[in-house]
């Protein structure tokens, strides 16, 4: 059983970095780094940042999920405009980018 439990554990641990890779990908192919970037703010707030405002809330996911895909207001430079969603407003990919940033 132990000889088992070691392959599985470094299986899983070299499986979560594709993982995350597959989902920034998604966030990238939806230009969501033209306006955010992971650690510095640009037009937008930096992704860990938006994961440290909803880290701890149930309903974080579905959140991002919804805003993601929906759209919704954001502010940039002042001025309120509407937020661009993934392409097609694919809840899936929505859900996967949403994963990711609270990942981070």
């Amino acid at each position: 059983m132990k000889k088992l439990l070691l392959p599985l554990a470094i299986a899983a641990a070299l499986a979560a970095p594709g993982i995350a890779s597959a989902d920034e990908a998604a966030a990238k192919s939806n230009g969501c780094l033209k306006c955010h970037s992971v650690d510095k703010k640009k037009d937008g707030p930096a992704f860990k940042d938006v994961a440290k405002k909803y880290k701890g809330k149930a309903d974080a996911e579905a959140k991002l999920t919804t805003f993601l895909s929906k759209g919704g207001k954001v502010k940039v430079d002042g001025q309120e405009e509407d937020h661009k969603v993934v392409k097609g407003g694919d809840a899936a990919v929505a859900g996967s980018i949403a994963k990711w940033i609270l990942s981070l």
